[in-house]
């Protein structure tokens, strides 16, 4: 456990390297677009999530997703937001080994309306699709199902839950069905000059899987600071989470690192 800390404490302190600035109205509203998965705001996230302890030798596995986000309009009264993620993923194998490349891209879709009240929201379809470079990195197979967003933003914090599902339809035939729930729970508590505090657990099942062995289950904790280089606005923050399900062999604990590029329009 105090490596585990070690380790966040290091990580953190790389956020801690930003100019503090006024809280501005301007600010006050790039913090809530940052915090809003859906908000009008093109943003680049560099998210790295390294799973520690997985089977009896204690293996890593290491995901970068790549989740560029792109809203667009489609007239007065509704937007859509393109939400992919490309995962570079490092796959524990036997031996001591582990496969490195390309896993399978997802895609989102959300309808939005243009000027949202209290509660903000989003739902649209759910895509994947099978990119991956070798058969232990996916699932080859092509995947679909519906995705939906809600959330909102009372003075000062965000809280909101993204909930999928997908059955795959197309694919190896050899290879197993897709029948995979996603869900995300985010709570954001912004604090004076561009800090925050979150959680946002990413919660899964396998409903292909053996009874006892669907679900998959991190609780914990992170801290970020939205801050400029120049004039190029950024999103950077860090998280630990413990897995309190897991299947079999899966994962003790999650460290995850994050930076967004952010483009306001």
């Amino acid at each position: 456990m105090k490596k585990q800390l070690s380790i966040l404490m290091i990580l953190f302190t790389l956020v801690c390297f930003a100019q503090e600035e006024n809280t501005t109205s301007e600010a006050q509203d790039l913090e809530k677009a940052i915090q809003n998965p859906i908000a009008s705001l093109i943003s680049i996230p560099f998210q790295n999530n390294t799973d520690f302890g997985i089977g009896p030798d204690n293996r890593t596995k290491n995901v970068l997703n790549i989740q560029p986000v792109v809203p667009l309009s489609l007239g007065e009264n509704t937007k859509l937001i393109v939400r992919t993620i490309i995962p570079i993923v490092k796959q524990p194998i036997a031996n001591d080994k582990s496969q490195f490349g390309l896993g399978d891209i997802a895609l989102s879709l959300f309808f939005t309306p243009a000027k949202p009240g209290k509660l903000i929201w989003g739902a649209g379809p759910a895509l994947g699709f099978p990119t991956a470079m070798d058969e232990v990195l996916g699932s080859q197979k092509w995947s679909a199902g519906p995705s939906v967003i809600g959330l909102i933003q009372p003075e000062g914090w965000t809280m909101g839950m993204l909930l999928q599902n997908t059955w795959s339809y197309a694919g190896a035939s050899d290879r197993a069905d897709v029948n995979f729930f996603y869900s995300q729970v985010f709570v954001t508590k912004n604090l004076p000059k561009g800090w925050y505090i979150n959680t946002a657990p990413i919660i899964t099942a396998n409903w292909e899987a053996t009874s006892g062995q669907e679900w998959t289950v991190p609780l914990g904790l992170g801290a970020g600071k939205l801050f400029k280089i120049g004039k190029m606005p950024l999103n950077g923050q860090v998280g630990y989470y413990n897995y309190v399900v897991a299947p079999d062999n899966g994962p003790g604990w999650q460290l995850r690192v994050q930076l967004n590029l952010l483009f306001p329009q």
